[in-house]
């Protein structure tokens, strides 16, 4: 039986830095990309593909906010993010595509523009923290919204409870979101069938729509989920043999650009909290996918490997994060 893999695409698997996200930029990006997931293909697994959108829906909200200065009115952020996740699976499709032509291999690839449930009770509401879109002045915010803000030294809450917080940088303000776990992913049954009958399917892109459910109502929400754990709650639900993140480095490091600088080859959950507890990965960076891998092999996963793209031509790449 074929070996089933989720492959989590990091934010340079199409904008690598320095570049200005142009089409024709993150169209080369993916292509090479795929070049790499290729080897798995030859290798005869069986794949399904998340990937982040951190950039491109940053760049969406920018043009909503160009069109509300002509009397447009911006989308909310689940919008935002089923925007991205269309688009971005379609450059996938075409660059994975082009590079199956180019290695005479045959498989169908198929997108799910996917809705992922959250609990509306995560406490992550209450506290957002994740920061997206474009900066703005404090002039430009209150013009934004008339009415009374709610001002303190590093954040600002909107009349209608939309919360900025000021960069570290003296960049200006930036609206943050709430980023809550993964609770279930809708049509995953739909994504392991398709997926273990050989096509390569594109799911939950950016973390997939976040959504609330209720007895009778979907609602969508603002918030923006974690592309990693929600790759690793796919991983868990199609019952994934191997669950592989793509990042910028070929290995987990500790002590990361010091001296003392240590590439891990193999760790073990309980190494993996101790890392985490220590502070040894940073957040924003290495710790979700850290945390996502270790989520993954807690419940059920038999290994986790973090590594860049161009290693996944070699059977022993990366760091393995095992039970």
């Amino acid at each position: 039986m074929k070996k089933l893999a989720v492959v989590a695409f990091g934010g340079n698997a199409l904008l690598r830095s320095g570049q200005k996200g142009t089409y024709k930029e993150q169209l080369e990006n993916v292509e090479r990309t795929c070049e790499s997931l290729c080897n798995l293909l030859k290798r005869n697994y069986n794949v399904v593909i998340g990937h982040g959108n951190g950039p491109q829906v940053g760049n969406v909200m920018l043009q909503h906010e160009a069109g509300r200065a002509k009397g447009i009115e911006a989308m909310p952020m689940d919008f935002c993010v089923a925007e991205t996740q269309g688009s971005i699976a379609y450059m996938i499709e075409m660059g994975l595509r082009n590079v199956m032509a180019r290695n005479d291999i045959q498989r169908n690839v198929v997108t799910l523009v996917t809705q992922v449930a959250v609990n509306k009770l995560d406490p992550m509401f209450k506290n957002p923290t994740k920061p997206v879109g474009p900066y703005y002045t404090t002039e430009q915010l209150e013009k934004m919204e008339s009415g009374a803000w709610k001002v303190e030294k590093e954040k600002m809450v909107s009349p209608s409870g939309v919360t900025y917080k000021a960069d570290p940088k003296g960049n200006g303000w930036r609206k943050v979101v709430a980023s809550p776990r993964p609770v279930r992913i809708n049509n995953i049954k739909i994504v392991e069938k398709l997926a273990r009958a050989g096509s390569v399917v594109v799911t939950v892109g950016g973390g997939g729509i976040p959504v609330v459910e209720e007895s009778d109502r979907v609602t969508g929400v603002e918030a923006v989920i974690d592309k990693d754990l929600a790759s690793a709650l796919c991983a868990i639900e199609i019952r994934a043999d191997e669950f592989f993140i793509l990042t910028d480095v070929p290995k987990v490091y500790i002590n990361f650009r010091k001296e003392n600088e240590q590439a891990l080859d193999t760790i073990t959950i309980a190494e993996a909290k101790k890392y985490l507890e220590e502070g040894q990965f940073a957040e924003g960076s290495m710790a979700p996918k850290v945390r996502a891998a270790i989520m993954f092999v807690e419940n059920g996963g038999k290994e986790c490997i973090i590594t860049e793209a161009g290693q996944l031509n070699n059977p022993h790449c990366g760091t393995r994060i095992v039970r």
